[in-house]
């Protein structure tokens, strides 16, 4: 209870030292919400709700910029150098963690430029393959693949995305090689399979269902260690001869470093609110997600854990993105 009680003070404190205004005249316009990917892919998608739902509970317009460029670097670059009022924030996939590491030089540090606001929404990604391989599951894919080596191409959302690495993560613990084509995000990689110019994608299971129902894709694994209750047919990948394997991919919303505490806390105490809405819930889970929430301390310690768990499973792969 002292605990507790020193640690309200200290951020009570925290709270006072703030310059005065912040969250009492927020949002004074409209909030642009940074998506470093292209729309209709699972980032779109989750913070186009968000939005939606935020600029009915503030009374501003929360509007959805869409910039899908450089693995989603070009879009979290923006946002780490905008003035931290609140007004510019970035709706992040989990690739902004997975890859820091990777890259000999990245423009921003996702720890120092960034504050973490909330937690949105969790989802394991789903290895999906073109109905021309004629695999059922993931058994049969890697047969198939390690007798037509260098002939399957994997897309994914870029180099360094959380697709990229799954891939290379499940080529090297089932000794298979495919070739690498990234897309400005996981819709256009999707488009991609669908045209049949890559066979195989871990795509969010929100982006990828609508085309697995009609036959156009065929999921063949889950990238979480537990089946998943709206695809509770398909084993995971965990399951299927690859103990361990393990990709799951997350969202959330971040501000520019040294955004006042009152206006994160806002945002976190408003998103997490939308998230509790039952009609958003029903959607998100029917799609796949798991609506998540939290503090912002616990959500700037997952993007902690990610950058640490890919990098070093980077340095082991011997990745290296310029």
């Amino acid at each position: 209870m002292l605990i507790q009680a020193l640690r309200a003070a200290a951020a009570a404190l925290v709270f006072a030292a703030l310059p005065a205004g912040g969250a009492d005249e927020y949002p004074t316009r409209a909030v642009r919400i940074v998506v470093p990917f292209a729309p209709g892919g699972g980032t779109d998608i989750v913070g186009r709700i968000l939005a939606q739902r935020l600029s009915e509970r503030l009374g501003q317009g929360f509007i959805v910029d869409n910039r899908p460029a450089g693995s989603g670097i070009i879009g979290a670059d923006l946002v780490a150098k905008a003035q931290p009022d609140g007004h510019t924030l970035l709706f992040a996939f989990s690739s902004l963690a997975s890859s820091a590491k990777l890259f000999s030089k990245l423009p921003y540090d996702p720890i120092r430029d960034f504050a973490p606001v909330a937690l949105a929404t969790t989802s394991p990604l789903v290895l999906y393959v073109h109905p021309s391989v004629p695999a059922r599951d993931v058994r049969e894919f890697i047969a198939y693949a390690k007798a037509n080596p260098d002939k399957l191409n994997y897309g994914s959302s870029g180099l360094g995305s959380s697709p990229h690495l799954a891939t290379e993560l499940l080529m090297s613990m089932a000794g298979i090689q495919m070739t690498h084509i990234p897309y400005k995000g996981i819709a256009p990689a999707v488009l991609g399979q669908l045209a049949n110019d890559v066979q195989l994608s871990f795509t969010p299971m929100t982006v990828g269902m609508p085309h697995a129902k009609v036959g156009k894709l065929r999921a063949i694994g889950i990238g979480g260690l537990q089946r998943s209750a709206v695809l509770p047919e398909v084993p995971t990948i965990h399951e299927s001869g690859l103990p361990g394997f393990e990709v799951t991919g997350w969202w959330g919303m971040l501000a520019p470093a040294r955004t006042p505490l009152p206006i994160v806390m806002l945002l976190n105490r408003e998103i997490r609110a939308v998230l509790e809405l039952a009609e958003v819930r029903r959607n998100l889970l029917e799609q796949g997600m798991d609506p998540a929430g939290g503090p912002p301390e616990q959500f700037g310690a997952l993007i902690r854990s990610d950058m640490d768990k890919w990098g070093d499973v980077g340095k082991r792969l011997g990745i290296k993105l310029d």
